[in-house]
């Protein structure tokens, strides 16, 4: 499966939703988009992962980049909408705990 990505951009917020499957293959498209968005000084990006089915090892290293990139450059980034199989790879690395995440999937906030 592919990875979609749509990006809207306003004043200091970024929307980016992401549809499909973070792996290998699909990590640098999203590194491509999300890096430069992390860039600029007092944005906030906000990722909906609400149609990512899967992700992988290579999918959290993309993450992790943008929240130091972020952090280097005054931006906020926050991930939204987490499926639980996604959001379990970031609660067995104890990414949550460094990471903004606001997991409400189908109505239940974790």
């Amino acid at each position: 499966m592919n990875l979609q990505i749509h990006i809207e951009e306003g004043n200091d917020k970024s929307h980016v939703h992401l549809s499909g499957e973070i792996d290998v293959y699909t990590a640098p498209k999203l590194k491509d988009a999300l890096i430069p968005l992390t860039s600029k000084q007092g944005n906030t990006i906000e990722v909906n992962l609400e149609q990512v089915k899967y992700m992988d090892s290579t999918g959290l290293g993309v993450f992790v980049n943008a929240l130091k990139s972020s952090k280097e450059n005054g931006s906020k980034l926050k991930l939204i909408n987490l499926q639980d199989r996604v959001l379990r790879l970031f609660q067995i690395t104890g990414l949550q705990e460094i990471m903004d995440i606001n997991a409400t999937i189908r109505g239940v906030n974790e």
